[in-house]
């Protein structure tokens, strides 16, 4: 209930600043030494919510659709791609976190370049995986373009759950491994009992962030490949008739940001069973 409301009460403060500052604010943008540090607060580049609201019940052509359903459309197209890559960089995740966490010496190697890899910009990367997953294929089944959007929403997924398990996985207290050590507890069993129980409150804040990084993922990979049918390739749509329709593209980002928060609010609602066992496993022990 409090993160609803806290979801809540920084949607209102998000509104009130928005609408402030097209009251207030500079319709040319605001500048600082010439420099231009805020954006124009004209209709063209900041309409007013309400005109955004108007605009999603209106069709998007003449004799069309109304734009909320295209939009909701694009974010169910969206979401089904963001939670296949939402899924494979999660287990992709747990398997890194787990070797570097068993062998010292994968930790020692392998970490570095963990890191290193989300320096790649997304730009870049998005068309080198089209090239490279053009000519693959699953026996009679061709690559599809989704695939490659799923394939970048994976690889920015994986790197919060394998960093934020890892450290999870490392947090036990050495009595406490110890103490699976004199009951003669295999590595795994002092995984499974100790170390994996211990990781949650490290492993969920970890999902959420890799379930926004894969939305991200999703939205610049349709927009970077040209993917049709999801809210990354809406956005650059909308976008060519920002000048005539400005309350249009927003449209799409605002389905883009709903769609990120949708899934994180998924992530929280797998969180709690978890988390009331694992108190409860507490309360028992002790």
């Amino acid at each position: 209930m409090k993160r609803v409301l806290g979801a809540l009460g920084g949607l209102i403060v998000f509104a009130l600043l928005w609408e402030g500052y097209k009251a207030v604010g500079n319709p040319e943008g605001t500048a600082v030494l010439g420099v231009k540090v805020l954006p124009r607060a004209d209709d063209l580049s900041m309409p007013h919510l309400w005109t955004v609201a108007q605009r999603l019940g209106r069709p998007e052509l003449t004799g069309g659709r109304p734009v909320w359903q295209v939009v909701f459309d694009a974010c169910l197209f969206t979401l089904g791609v963001t939670a296949v890559g939402f899924v494979v960089g999660t287990a992709i995740g747990f398997v890194l976190a787990t070797l570097m966490q068993r062998f010292r010496v994968v930790e020692r190697g392998l970490l570095p370049y963990v890191v290193l890899s989300q320096t790649v910009p997304l730009v870049a990367l998005a068309p080198l995986v089209a090239g490279w997953s053009g000519a693959l294929s699953f026996g009679p089944y061709p690559w599809q373009d989704w695939m490659t959007v799923a394939v970048i929403a994976a690889y920015l997924a994986f790197f919060p759950v394998a960093v934020g398990l890892l450290r999870g996985l490392q947090s036990p207290s050495a009595a406490g491994v110890e103490l699976m050590r004199s009951y003669a507890a295999g590595w795994w069993r002092t995984y499974g009992k100790l170390r994996l129980p211990a990781a949650l409150p490290f492993l969920f804040p970890a999902l959420r962030l890799a379930g926004a990084a894969a939305v991200v993922g999703a939205v610049v990979g349709e927009i970077s490949t040209g993917t049709r049918g999801g809210i990354g390739r809406l956005v650059i749509e909308y976008s060519r008739e920002a000048t005539s329709d400005p309350a249009k593209v927003y449209t799409a980002m605002l389905g883009a940001a709903v769609l990120g928060l949708v899934v994180a609010g998924v992530v929280s609602l797998l969180e709690l069973p978890l988390m009331r066992h694992r108190r409860r496993v507490e309360v028992n022990v002790v």
